[in-house]
């Protein structure tokens, strides 16, 4: 037989869950009236006022203007109050760090780019790219900080925040990223591949709140985000999708990781610079000759202009990535194929339509039936999109319950000691 404390518990957990469930409905705009979230979540109207009531004396909640008529009195409507927080986001790449500002809807507020070499170590570039979040802070008076995101150009142990042994940031590994931002802004933050940010702000531009979804990106490295349901997968350690270091039949060279053969030292940027460098060094005829120093652009802008080096580089490129992204459409069966990068971006279409041919050449029939490859849309502002689209999933999806009360989230809510 349950005790009273037993009812008041289960009471109250209700309570949190439908009060938690109401606020989110509104912010994402599933539902924005009183009728609209008793129809959604099955309360009764009494219950509904009173939860509404709750969430605007927390401060998440707010009327707005009046929405369409049924017939009746026009219902008022609800928003969400996104100007109550802000949201830092440090995207740092290989040969950028681009860092933004963003409200508690994702929209972005500020933003700043800078070239940056992220093999200078982990000291230099998070001070770096701290104080250029701080200019950006002092430029823009607004609400305290909610939650920051920062991306990394390598392996990310999601659940710690920190990088393990990536091929490209030496003395990276095992650096408490997390800690060090959280020390700094002192807000709740999270830490993730590079390349899921991007796979984040995919969805939020589609609203792909259910699709399964691949975003390639091929650049100066190789990876891929796996979009399941509408949820980005991680794999077991936050491994998932780092298929720039899956080998590649008959390859033989060394790749910066230490292996031999992986994708990335035969289809990524730096490989086709490497290769041009090489192939001019021997001797052979280009018009990069005369580029210094030579970039995956300007390969790029070369096969544009029918340079025959390049052209062949290029398809290489496409060809392998194809066959290598075959793989994954076999496996993972999406919906929806995104390839981005500077090496994509800056060939086009061409490049586009080899790895399509390569997908449905190599892929089963049934698996690409439905299959859309498209080229991503290369905004700079997307990796502030999709940083601010993983820092809202986890304060709102993963992590409410634990701080609603309090009226905003902390570190120890979040993030409680061990």
């Amino acid at each position: 037989m349950a005790t009273d404390s037993t009812l008041r518990f289960s009471a109250q957990t209700d309570e949190v869950t439908s009060l938690l469930r109401i606020v989110n409905l509104v912010r994402t705009g599933e539902a924005t009236t009183r009728p609209e979230i008793g129809e959604a979540t099955g309360l009764g109207r009494g219950v509904v006022t009173q939860r509404i009531e709750r969430a605007a004396a927390l401060g998440y909640l707010a009327d707005s203007d009046f929405g369409p008529s049924s017939g009746g009195r026009a219902p008022r409507t609800l928003r969400f109050q996104a100007e109550r927080g802000r949201l830092v986001v440090c995207a740092i790449g290989a040969l950028h760090i681009h860092v933004g500002l963003t409200g508690l809807d994702g929209d972005v507020t500020a933003q700043a780019h800078r070239d940056w070499d992220i093999s200078r170590g982990p000291d230099e570039t998070l001070e770096v790219a701290l104080s250029m979040v701080d200019e950006l802070l002092a430029a823009e008076e607004g609400a305290p900080i909610w939650g920051v995101g920062v991306g990394l150009p390598g392996p990310v142990d999601f659940a710690s925040g920190r990088p393990v042994a990536p091929p490209i940031m030496p003395g990276w590994n095992n650096v408490d990223v997390r800690g060090r931002v959280q020390e700094h802004l002192g807000a709740p933050t999270w830490v993730d591949n590079d390349v899921n940010l991007l796979t984040y702000g995919e969805r939020a531009r589609r609203k792909a709140l259910d699709e399964d979804l691949i975003y390639c990106k091929v650049g100066s490295g190789i990876g891929a985000g796996l979009l399941s349901g509408g949820r980005v997968h991680r794999g077991a350690n936050g491994a998932a999708g780092d298929i720039g270091h899956v080998p590649v039949l008959g390859a033989e060279t060394r790749c910066r990781c230490g292996k031999v053969g992986c994708l990335e030292a035969v289809a990524s940027g730096w490989a086709l610079v490497r290769d041009a460098n090489a192939a001019i060094a021997a001797g052979e005829e280009s018009s990069l000759s005369d580029v210094d120093p030579i970039t995956p652009e300007q390969i790029s802008l070369a096969t544009e202009r029918g340079d025959g080096l390049a052209r062949a580089l290029s398809e290489r490129s496409a060809r392998v990535m194809g066959d290598a992204i075959a793989t994954l459409v076999n496996v993972f069966n999406p919906a929806v194929i995104v390839i981005g990068g500077a090496v994509a971006a800056a060939a086009g279409e061409a490049y586009l339509a080899e790895v399509r041919q390569r997908v449905y050449d190599r892929s089963l029939p049934l698996a690409t039936r439905d299959l859309a490859i498209e080229q991503s849309i290369e905004d700079i502002r997307e990796p502030i999109r999709g940083g601010a689209e993983l820092v809202r999933e986890q304060l709102f999806d993963a992590s409410f319950a634990r701080w609603f009360a309090d009226g905003r989230p902390t570190i120890e809510a979040i993030f409680p000691a061990v």
